[in-house]
């Protein structure tokens, strides 16, 4: 339970500070580029993360593809030193996510669950984390399903082409 919390404060707090620099173009503090996932370093304290925008989006509502606006929608893999965590994976989906609900994560044939507040999703624990992780190297695409507080049901293309470099360098960065 603890880690829970810290996750769901870490990952919010990450989420206030980063702003801005989730548009990955614009960003200040974007250290590094592999393929299609780039490495942020913050520091005081130090944090930094690995993060990507989907190649695909699909949009539905009672079975039917629809389009619909959404913020920024990105995948993460933070690492907190001060906080003792290596390796928080984390989904925002560009909407609030309904009340109760799970983001669904598949890559290859592992599937996991995010749980979600909010706009933001966040694995269970950290052997969660990284089994995610683990997954995420060895795969080629990451698709993430999800549902709206308005009842869209999304789905998220992730190309995970970079991912392996990206995370090491974060993990490596942040003192792993």
């Amino acid at each position: 339970m603890k880690y829970l919390v810290l996750g769901v404060l870490a990952s919010t707090v990450l989420a206030l500070m980063a702003g801005a620099s989730w548009a990955q173009d614009i960003s200040t503090n974007r250290v590094n580029a592999e393929r299609d996932w780039s490495v942020f370093v913050e520091d005081d304290p130090t944090q930094c993360w690995v993060v990507s925008a989907p190649r695909d989006t699909v949009n539905t509502r009672d079975g039917q593809v629809v389009n619909v606006r959404r913020g920024e929608i990105r995948m993460f893999v933070s690492y907190w030193p001060n906080l003792g965590k290596q390796g928080e994976v984390s989904f925002t989906g560009g909407y609030p996510f309904a009340e109760g609900s799970t983001v669904l994560v598949q890559i290859g044939d592992s599937d996991f669950m995010l749980f979600t507040e909010g706009d933001m999703a966040w694995a269970a624990d950290e052997q969660e984390d990284q089994r995610i992780i683990t997954a995420m190297k060895r795969g080629v695409e990451a698709v993430l399903t999800a549902r709206s507080t308005r009842g869209t049901q999304t789905r998220d293309t992730f190309s995970l082409l970079g991912f392996t470099a990206a995370v090491q360098d974060a993990a490596e960065r942040c003192g792993e």
